[in-house]
């Protein structure tokens, strides 16, 4: 059997400071007064499809626990944006955050903590110490095991407190709406809203407020059906179907259902509900010898048998066929497009960084573009790196524009005669480069967009989220200019013709919780904030060796995986490249010597790590058993260094499997 996961030393755990706190009734909050209970705290950030799954993961921990247990989010921002408490507070209740949230935007608990990545998780026991350190996402099984340990072990010396934890719900702001996500326009005039908070699709009329009809229940979860009985879970984008095809289908719009990792097709004519995509699932990644069966459960692919969608140590994935339709485990689906060249559905999967494509007819599902690494590379389609992409249109040559929201980045997809897909960034740097800048395109910047639609000139209309405005491409002048602002968190741009009048921009106001229209303006404005980086602190590293340490911990009840040799990976990279002199690509091993060179002042370190373990129990010779089920971990960091000659000289990072 493993070692169990908790940490080897007493840690006293750091006071939680920051501005104020959130679900609490306007009450602080510190460690003293949480004593007695098991702290979990949860270092998020709002914009993180990662920190989003792992809210979703923890709900069901909540509500076992939680006369024991008491949850902390402590929101540690990457963008400027989510730095306002104004949109912070917005994000806790969009999503049904329920317990007490920290705003520590000075990440002044981010660094007493050491947090190195979004999300981390630290448990703390009820005498203050701390007990567990965990990245990523994943982790929810070896939590219950923890917590079921920390339960027995403090109920017996008494220092167990059972009772109501400090939760207090907050005030619902929304109206209608409650925080929509995407809409279209319907050959009717109206508009066919996702009402991604209320958890169902609302049908407005021409004035943006007069409900027609609803589809789906309103209730968070998963069923098919009629209008009235259907459930979604935070469905975020819609797509409509040609009428031919809709007619051979039977269903007329594909749904991306966000958190229920599915797509479902809807009857617009009944309003009948069904599952076209997924299984509900979640997909944890897309390379390497992880597989997930037909009938969902994870299973491994050993290197000899090829059954992967890539090799173990390969540095891309291999664009093409994944499965067919419900047997396919997809990742917060978040956009939808249909694409005449392609014939198929086009799907902004932001959970795994990629770029999906679905054909209805057949039910198959591939992937497109993106190796499911996360950053910006553009290139071949399957070597592309995205991240979190969450918005797409089709232009007139049929190529494909994404918003890529984590990059703050505007992308295309080229789609070419031959059938080979080569990607291209319009707009955007890299994960930690962003701003408020019009003009050239190379200088240009946005902020977390999450939208994005082509006018009618051919120029690229963006929902530039956390700008609060919406920005324009000109692919021909290779500028980006402004067309409004003071928007709250647009999340969607859809061009229409009023009365076959002149074009406008019906704007999803996600934060307001409302459609506006915004003209398209002949001569745009230009507007020039400078540009910007995320605050997240650099870490000193010296020039010259760097000792890479990755540990790993297989969950009680698993062990490492060696029948093919060493199940451990280490992936790195550097932006700019020049940092790294020595020491990077893929290779086996979680310890690795890097050399950053002393010509660079700073930049960024990508690593990402796996490693793959099998559950027990052991055989008696202590080889893992046939047919166990075995699992894939795997961390992705960026982390921004700065090089100085007093700095650090080892890095020390945590993968630990709890799963």
């Amino acid at each position: 059997m493993s070692e169990s996961v908790r940490t080897q030393h007493r840690v006293r755990a750091s006071e939680l400071v920051g501005r104020g706190w959130l679900n609490t009734g306007g009450k602080n909050l510190d460690l003293e007064a949480l004593r007695g209970k098991i702290v979990l705290l949860d270092f998020w950030t709002f914009c993180c499809i990662n920190c989003l799954h792992v809210l979703d993961e923890l709900r069901p921990l909540e509500e076992k626990y939680s006369d024991v247990l008491v949850t902390v989010g402590v929101h540690s921002p990457k963008f400027e944006h989510e730095a306002d408490p104004v949109a912070l507070a917005a994000a806790v209740e969009r999503y049904e955050i329920h317990h007490p949230v920290l705003d520590d935007p000075e990440l002044a608990t981010w660094k007493a903590y050491t947090a190195r990545a979004w999300p981390t998780l630290v448990v703390v026991d009820p005498e203050g110490y701390i007990v567990a350190h965990l990245s990523g996402e994943g982790h929810s099984g070896g939590l219950a095991v923890l917590l079921e340990e920390l339960v027995t072990e403090h109920e017996a010396k008494g220092t167990l407190h059972r009772g109501d934890g400090p939760y207090v719900a907050p005030v619902p702001t929304s109206g209608t709406l409650r925080f929509p996500g995407k809409a279209t326009a319907l050959e009717n005039g109206n508009y066919l809203v996702v009402d991604s908070g209320h958890h169902r699709l609302v049908e407005l009329r021409p004035d943006l407020e007069t409900v027609e009809r609803v589809i789906g229940s309103g209730t968070k979860g998963y069923l098919d059906g009629q209008a009235e009985l259907a459930q979604f879970n935070e469905p975020q984008g819609v797509a409509v179907l040609p009428s031919e095809l809709a007619w051979k289908l039977g269903y007329d719009a594909v749904v991306a259902d966000t958190v229920n990792h599915r797509l479902r097709g809807v009857t617009l004519s009944s309003g009948y509900v069904q599952t076209v995509a997924g299984n509900g699932i979640q997909r944890l990644l897309d390379a390497g010898p992880a597989r997930v069966s037909a009938t969902g459960a994870a299973e491994w692919a050993s290197p000899a048998h090829h059954e992967g969608p890539a090799d173990f140590a390969g540095d891309a994935v291999d664009v093409g066929v994944l499965g067919l339709g419900t047997g396919v485990s997809l990742s917060s689906p978040w956009d939808v497009v249909w694409s005449d060249k392609l014939q198929r559905v086009v799907v902004a999967m932001a959970g795994t960084h990629q770029i999906f494509a679905f054909e209805p007819v057949s039910g198959e599902v591939s992937i497109l573009a993106g190796s499911g690494l996360e950053g910006l590379l553009d290139g071949p389609a399957e070597e592309a790196w995205f991240a979190q992409p969450s918005g797409l249109s089709i232009d007139s040559a049929g190529d494909i524009w994404v918003a890529d929201s984590e990059t703050s980045a505007l992308r295309r997809l080229v789609l070419g005669e031959s059938g080979g897909v080569t990607v291209e960034s319009a707009i955007g740097k890299g994960l930690f480069d962003f701003g408020f800048r019009d003009g050239e395109a190379g200088e240009a910047r946005l902020q977390h967009p999450l939208g994005v639609t082509v006018l009618p000139d051919g120029s690229v209309a963006i929902a530039d989220t956390y700008n609060g405005a919406v920005r324009r491409y000109d692919p021909a002048a290779k500028t980006v200019s402004t067309l409004a602002r003071g928007l709250a968190e647009p999340s969607d741009v859809v061009v229409v013709h009023p009365d076959g009048g002149e074009p406008l921009l019906v704007v999803v106001e996600s934060n307001k919780h409302q459609l506006v229209l915004v003209p398209i303006p002949k001569e745009a404005q230009q507007v020039d904030e400078g540009a910007s980086q995320t605050q997240r602190p650099k870490s000193p590293v010296a020039p010259g060796n760097l000792e890479l340490t990755v540990r790993f911990t297989a969950p009680t009840g698993q062990k490492l995986d060696d029948r093919w040799g060493d199940p451990t990976q280490l992936k790195i990279s550097s932006t700019p490249p020049e940092l790294l002199v020595s020491g990077g690509g893929t290779s086996v091993g979680l310890l690795r010597t890097l050399e950053l060179s002393s010509e660079v002042a700073e930049g960024v370190l990508h690593i990402t790590a796996r490693a793959a373990a099998c559950d027990g129990p052991e055989t008696e010779d202590g080889e893992i058993p046939d047919h166990a089920a075995c699992h894939l971990y795997q961390q992705d960091w960026g982390i921004p260094v700065v090089l100085q000659a007093d700095g650090d000289t080892d890095l020390v990072l945590d993968l630990r499997g709890m799963d």
